[in-house]
């Protein structure tokens, strides 16, 4: 796997693939890669396509009072991981090549973004869509593969690909787990032994609020008791609710699919998760 952090060479290495006949398929990180992200690489390598990797800790998505500073990088190891699942090529730019100086453009999508991780983390998502639009821009994929762990994030990529009317098929790969249910998650790591044993009370959670749901119950009275649940858990409970799956609007009307989307401190450590709502 070739390892490329300025964007002439990045250019040049798509433009020999393009050049054969190749297609691209980017897979957008900030590193720290587990299983989670290698389902990603192994949903992006399909026969004639080759497949980018980056690796990129993107500043403008973090808030003030994030874990901007902490957040792991191990870009050796996970060099490693990525060339035993078949990448062929690791876009790890720097923040100067990314935003240079006088940089000042921003990418927005409104209405999807604004409710759940978009009310509690206020210009996250306005971050996200403006580092992703740089990279489809740098790699030109003609597919990109996104965790449906992060369903918000995915729900704000699908309506940007849309309204620009960019040419990329976006692949939305199902939540990797943990034995016991817990969702990957490069934050993990700061999960401490105990608080370790305690997260697994989000999945469970969630799974009981969504299937009461199913079955006709109130939707209020479930997520209470979700929230109740985690609150008895240790976590710090930012939200619990039912959104239509498309829209991520909080209200879903009758008929289209639904979505319980779940996010949770426990300690220092901020989990999220979602699931459907059958």
């Amino acid at each position: 796997m070739r390892t490329v952090r300025e964007l002439t060479e990045l250019r040049a290495a798509v433009a020999e693939w393009r050049a054969a006949g190749e297609r691209v398929a980017l897979v957008p990180t900030m590193g720290a890669l587990h299983a989670g992200h290698m389902a990603l690489v192994e949903a992006a390598r399909r026969p004639g396509t080759r497949v980018v990797t980056s690796i990129f800790v993107n500043p403008k998505q973090f808030g003030a009072g994030e874990d901007l500073a902490r957040y792991p990088r191990r870009e050796a190891g996970d060099a490693r991981m990525l060339t035993d699942a078949g990448c062929d090529l690791l876009w790890a730019p720097a923040a100067e090549v990314m935003y240079p100086d006088g940089f000042a453009t921003a990418v927005a999508v409104a209405g999807v973004s604004e409710h759940f991780d978009g009310a509690v983390r206020p210009s996250h998502f306005d971050g996200v869509t403006t580092v992703v639009t740089k990279l489809f821009n740098q790699v030109a994929p003609d597919v990109t593969c996104f965790g449906e762990k992060d369903w918000q994030q995915l729900q704000v990529v699908r309506r940007l690909v849309a309204d620009l009317d960019l040419p990329i098929e976006i692949v939305a790969v199902p939540t990797q787990r943990e034995d016991d249910g817990l969702a990957l998650s490069s934050r993990n790591i700061y999960l401490s032994p105990d608080e370790r044993a305690a997260a697994v009370a989000l999945p469970r959670a969630m799974g009981v609020a969504a299937r009461a749901i199913g079955r006709g119950d109130e939707a209020a009275d479930a997520l209470a008791a979700a929230r109740a649940s985690l609150t008895a858990a240790g976590f710090d409970v930012d939200y619990v609710a039912v959104a239509d799956a498309e829209t991520l609007a909080p209200d879903p009307a009758a008929g289209r699919p639904r979505r319980l989307l779940v996010a949770a401190r426990l300690g220092t450590t901020r989990l999220i998760d979602n699931i459907a709502v059958e």
